[in-house]
């Protein structure tokens, strides 16, 4: 049946122009830094999705890690490693959740809206972000959730798709990714670069910011390059510490949790990364999230938290290395039939 479904998924990898992914299957010996993880955090952030896997092989080793066995045997045991491939290099990102300062009215300070989804955008392709700013097709529709005060911060927040906004008043809502107008996202850093603005090196969130804050219209004007735009949603259900809800509708953790292609790699699966770079990173994550800009077998969003310091963290990495997603072992030797003779 396994099989079956492997032939089915390179069929539709044909069909929709995707690469089609090779497998190569690992040991734990293979893993550099795995015996220097600590396994109980990644357990921890397995367990928070791991009840809404539906397929027997999960649901089945759900069921087992909720009986709390040692983490690192845990995932020894029933998972195997597999390395995913579809000919692209290896792309580390950082994400992280903007903290907004806001206002539910809006005033001379708070004048930046944060929108809820418009009936006209849910069928797919809509205007375009200089078609919404430029037409006000928005204003007067009472779909504003908050006005913030700095154009950019909103900006950011609809490329991270969450976030949480302090109030005039003490208190907090935290907005959720709720719909998007279908423009595909553009990267106004490649943009400032192709202008001439900035080396490749020199591009991050703060630099960006700083620059618009000191080019208002010319900064406006960069920001339209990117033609998508994102609506949101109040999550207020979700507590104050605990993390933003991700792909699987649950709160993903600092750290431990990573966004991907879940075209390549299940959601919910453990993922061990092997992140280069000026900091490097190994350990075990859990694939929780997706994003518009993570497409590929090796291409992931390593989650940072929330806040300016953890935005800040997340915008300096860019970094090569490799994914190798644990799947359960049934599953993993299904993928090599011919290992199994």
């Amino acid at each position: 049946m396994l099989r079956a479904l492997g032939i089915v998924l390179l069929a539709s990898w044909a069909t929709m122009g995707q690469a089609v992914p090779t497998y190569r299957l690992l040991s734990f010996s293979d893993l550099s830094g795995w015996d220097q993880d600590d396994h109980a955090p990644a357990m921890e952030t397995f367990m928070e999705t791991c009840t809404d896997l539906r397929d027997g092989e999960w649901s089945k080793l759900c069921a087992v890690a909720s009986q709390s066995p040692d983490p690192r045997f845990f995932f020894e045991a029933f998972f195997q490693p597999v390395l995913i491939e579809d000919g692209q290099e290896m792309l580390f990102t950082g994400y992280f959740e903007p903290e907004l300062t806001g206002d539910t009215q809006k005033s001379e300070t708070f004048a930046f809206p944060i929108y809820r989804l418009p009936e006209e955008a849910r069928d797919g392709l809509w205007l375009s972000r200089r078609e919404i700013e430029e037409t006000g097709a928005l204003d007067g529709r009472d779909l504003e959730i908050a006005w913030i005060n700095d154009p950019v911060d909103v900006f950011f927040l609809q490329i991270q798709g969450s976030g949480r906004v302090s109030l005039a008043d003490g208190s907090k809502i935290r907005v959720g990714y709720g719909g998007s107008n279908g423009h595909k996202y553009r990267s106004v850093g490649q943009e400032m670069v192709r202008r001439g603005i900035y080396e490749p090196h020199q591009v991050s969130a703060d630099v960006i910011r700083n620059w618009v804050k000191r080019n208002p219209e010319d900064g406006i004007e960069l920001l339209r390059h990117n033609p998508s735009y994102v609506f949101f949603r109040e999550v207020n259900e979700v507590p104050a510490d605990k993390g933003p809800l991700g792909a699987m509708n649950r709160s993903i953790t600092t750290l431990r949790s990573i966004a991907v292609d879940p075209a390549y790699t299940p959601l919910g699966a453990p993922v061990w990364i092997e992140k280069e770079g000026r900091q490097p990173m190994k350990r075990l994550m859990i694939a929780q999230d997706t994003g518009s800009a993570i497409k590929g077998a090796q291409r992931a969003d390593i989650f940072f938290g929330t806040g300016r310091e953890a935005g800040r963290a997340a915008g300096r990495i860019r970094d090569a290395g490799r994914m190798v997603v644990l799947l359960p072992r049934q599953m993993a030797f299904a993928l090599f039939p011919e290992e199994l003779q």
